[in-house]
């Protein structure tokens, strides 16, 4: 037996991709509207609904 050591492989990780970082910390995900955008929609909603009275 030889006494030198053995030498293990560790499999290397795939690459990562460098755009994919970013992107995730954006505010990804569905497309809503701000909760301004929605109060300002339901008010439209109101108005538009009160005039046809």
């Amino acid at each position: 037996m030889s006494s030198s050591p053995r030498k293990i492989k560790l499999a290397q990780p795939k690459p990562r991709n460098p755009l994919v970082a970013p992107a995730s910390q954006r505010k990804a995900g569905a497309h809503r509207k701000s909760k301004s955008g929605q109060r300002q929609e339901q008010e439209a909603r109101l108005r538009k609904e009160l005039r046809g009275l």
